[in-house]
């Protein structure tokens, strides 16, 4: 069979009015105890980003955490936190504004809007950071840890 534009353009329509009823439907969700939990999980993640907190970042993250930067490197969980915590630049502010929290299972999908100005230490340069962050939890022994995490430059 040979598909054409024409034959995908007409069902454009009808896709725009699901979407139109699935953004509706979220605006309804109830949250969940495990979506509250989460909530509860990336804040004190917030947190100890902010803090340069060590032990609290590998409380929070899975062994197997893959972590991606908005420049596309990836760090493993012992080098996220060798690196989060390496105390070379200062966060002078940390917000994660408008976090969309959904439990599906023993996952959680995570999406928010990383706003950040730092300072570099050595040089008192100041930096701010407009990203795009998508988080993956997990539960694992009745904790949620962070499994993986994108970043995407806005």
């Amino acid at each position: 069979m040979n598909i054409g534009r024409r034959h995908l353009t007409g069902h454009l329509p009808g896709v725009a009015v699901v979407a139109v009823g699935l953004l509706g439907a979220s605006a309804a969700h109830a949250v969940s105890a495990d979506e509250e939990t989460v909530a509860k999980r990336l804040e004190a993640f917030r947190a100890a980003q902010f803090a340069h907190d060590a032990k609290a970042l590998n409380a929070l993250c899975s062994d197997e955490l893959s972590y991606s930067h908005s420049d596309a490197h990836v760090e493993d969980k012992a080098t996220f936190v060798k690196n989060a915590t390496a105390d070379k630049t200062k966060f002078l502010s940390l917000e994660y504004k408008d976090p969309w929290i959904r439990v599906v299972g023993d996952t959680a999908i995570v999406r928010f809007h990383w706003v950040a100005e730092s300072e570099t230490i050595a040089d008192g340069k100041k930096n701010s950071t407009n990203l795009h962050i998508l988080m993956i939890w997990q539960k694992q022994a009745g904790d949620w840890k962070l499994l993986a995490r994108a970043a995407t430059k806005l």
